[in-house]
């Protein structure tokens, strides 16, 4: 079981210990696709959801969420959030949000930056479910991520 990087000999889960390791600069970036019903895109662009402006929360939730990435994954290391931006964007299906999440530490942000997009999409749904209930998320995926052993990577 020891060619699994969060597996002990006897098969149980544990953190990899990082310490050894030297920091490196490091970023990036998720997106996540909400799928909206005309009616909820229209009141964003017009800014006439009852609750509030959803992209300023939906950004504000997103760069929280980075930051705690390891109390809601138990094998994330606690690392130094350095930067995070979080672009939302109303379009014509819906609303598209972009993580870039960036460091200089031991391991990389992949996961703060999935996580940032994950809690911004989940807010947008918080935000309109009182519009329509059918709002939902339709995808979250890393695309590009840098530094660190594997250098550079970028969805194909």
């Amino acid at each position: 079981m020891t060619d699994f990087t969060h597996l002990d000999e006897a098969g149980h889960a544990r953190m990899v210990d990082v310490t050894a390791k030297q920091p490196t600069v490091r970023s990036a970036t998720a997106r996540a696709s909400v799928a909206c019903s005309p009616e909820v895109v229209e009141a964003l662009r017009s800014g006439s959801v009852p609750k509030g402006d959803v992209l300023a929360l939906a950004r504000v939730a997103g760069i929280a969420a980075a930051k705690r990435t390891p109390e809601l994954l138990p094998l994330a290391h606690v690392i130094g959030v350095h930067g995070c931006v979080v672009d939302v964007a109303v379009e014509d299906d819906g609303v598209a949000i972009e993580a870039t999440v960036s460091t200089a530490d031991r391991t990389g942000v992949e996961m703060e930056a999935l996580t940032a997009a994950s809690v911004a999409a989940l807010n947008v749904i918080d935000m309109v479910k009182g519009l329509d209930r059918s709002t939902a998320i339709r995808s979250v995926e890393l695309i590009r991520k840098s530094g660190g052993r594997s250098g550079e990577w970028v969805r194909p």
